[in-house]
């Protein structure tokens, strides 16, 4: 059976487990993940891709989902969040913008889309529920924002690696990022407003003010392993890049909320981290699968050869970047593999379509925005941390990513023909 073959009926039959008979979603991308490595012939070296697709997330993600899960749980517990979603609904008159750019903002120095998202979702699950909005607004704006920036702008690891292959020198494509991204990331905002009112309005945990904390306790948690991360980044010294790899930076944010949760009771505080633990672990699992999947179809070769056919297709120049890296996106479901893999296969016709390279970057970089799905382990935290079913993630999530990577083509492609890059 060929690659593109085994590729389209593996999603099919994702959306129709995950989806129609609502089949738990790890069981349903493991399933599917076994049954591509079958229907390639591949059994064994199938099961090899799903243990390294697996390992990968757990290695990447283990230690920051468990413990933004537990910072979150607790924060929400001590009123926190609520504090916090009061002073963003106070000092911004659109709150749910708001969110959009704190995870605009964030995603660059963290150098991570998903950490941002884990930081601030409690906060956007608490402003939903102050301004009774449904979860589906608030947590599509957060997640579009980190997109925006974290797929578009130098230094951020995918665009930095990608720059690196093709040869454009960083400081040429910065404020192109900038320019790009940032009408892109507002395209996710209005798209999060206007078609994303799925998922219903989550409750406030917090009823009066005398169940929350105060500000000295409730920010700690949040702004502290991000001040390290941002630290690591400006001052390249031993112990802060120690302290600023999230890995260790969210533990320390535990550790923080746990100190804001004093006078709050231990049995309460270990009924919250047990909770929190259980939900992560959980989530964990679901991305784990995701990344299992991802691995399996990528060994398969689809991508390559779904890249290879768009190479020889004849279409107009500025779109074979963009195309290339659709079709390696959606195979496989990591963004950093695709912003590896599309310059091998775009590098030998580059001088045959006559794009300047910072061009060539931004149009490969908007490809990376779709389609994400089910092998993608965003769209898993997307959608496991704001409780909303698979089919409001593909609504939300995996359109909205449709929606921002066609506007940052068409900001791409303004660029182009305003003649400020040339060969």
């Amino acid at each position: 059976m060929t690659p593109l073959l085994v590729f389209l009926l593996a999603l099919v039959l994702i959306l129709v487990l995950t989806t129609k008979l609502k089949v738990n979603p790890f069981l349903s991308l493991i399933s599917v993940s076994i049954f591509v490595a079958l229907l390639a012939a591949k059994p064994f070296d199938g099961l090899e891709s799903i243990l390294t697709g697996m390992g990968r997330v757990m290695h990447q993600l283990g230690i920051i989902i468990v413990c933004g899960s537990i910072i979150g749980m607790v924060l929400d517990g001590i009123g926190g969040t609520s504090l916090i979603a009061d002073d963003i609904i106070r000092l911004s008159r659109k709150p749910v913008l708001a969110l959009n750019v704190l995870g605009f903002l964030v995603a660059i120095p963290v150098m991570c889309c998903i950490l941002a998202y884990v930081i601030f979702i409690p906060i956007a699950r608490e402003i939903a529920a102050k301004q009774k909005i449904p979860i589906g607004v608030a947590a599509t704006s957060l997640s579009l924002g980190t997109l925006a920036s974290y797929e578009l702008i130098y230094p951020t690891p995918g665009v930095y690696s990608a720059a690196t292959e093709l040869g454009v020198v960083g400081t040429d494509v910065v404020l192109l990022g900038i320019l790009i991204a940032i009408p892109t990331s507002v395209a996710g905002y209005l798209y999060a407003n206007r078609f994303c009112r799925l998922g219903g309005v989550p409750m406030s945990r917090v009823k009066t003010q005398r169940e929350r904390t105060s500000r000295l306790r409730a920010y700690p948690p949040i702004v502290v392993p991000l001040a390290l991360i941002f630290l690591k980044l400006i001052v390249p010294i031993p112990l802060l890049n120690f302290l600023g790899n999230p890995n260790i930076a969210l533990p320390i944010g535990v550790f923080l909320a746990f100190v804001a949760a004093y006078g709050f009771g231990r049995e309460k505080v270990n009924t919250w981290t047990r909770e929190a633990v259980q939900r992560g672990g959980g989530i964990l699992m679901v991305l784990c699968a995701g990344g299992a999947l991802g691995s399996t179809l990528a060994m398969t070769g689809v991508g390559q050869e779904i890249g290879a056919l768009i190479v020889r297709s004849g279409l107009p120049a500025l779109f074979i970047p963009f195309l290339v890296a659709v079709a390696i996106q959606s195979v496989q479901g990591s963004r950093l593999v695709t912003f590896l893999i599309v310059p091998s296969i775009i590098m030998p016709i580059l001088p045959e379509l006559g794009l300047p390279l910072e061009i060539a970057l931004m149009s490969m970089a908007s490809g990376t925005f779709l389609v994400s799905h089910a092998n993608d382990a965003y769209f898993w935290t997307v959608v496991e941390l704001a409780d909303m079913t698979p089919s409001a993630g593909y609504r939300c999530y995996t359109i909205g990513g449709v929606v921002i990577g066609t506007v940052a083509l068409i900001m791409t492609v303004l660029v182009y023909f305003s003649g400020i890059f040339v060969v």
